[in-house]
């Protein structure tokens, strides 16, 4: 077999946690690109709860009196 027959393997899920010792450079980058992904993803899902939440208490806001 040659080197440029070998095929890489597809990179493993990425788990907060994992030993990294035993991963290549490539793996490393792609697991923080994974990450950094995944952290546009969340922030995206938390800021629509949280106009959605803005929305609702607007919506049922008790009037205060003065």
């Amino acid at each position: 077999m040659e080197w440029d027959d070998a095929k890489p393997t597809p990179p493993k899920s990425a788990s907060i946690g994992d030993n990294l010792e035993t991963l290549s450079v490539a793996e490393l980058e792609y697991r923080i690109e994974a990450f950094a992904a995944e952290i546009e993803r969340v922030k995206a899902e938390l800021a629509k709860k949280r106009a959605h939440e803005s929305a609702a208490e607007a919506l049922f806001k008790r009037p205060t009196a003065d």
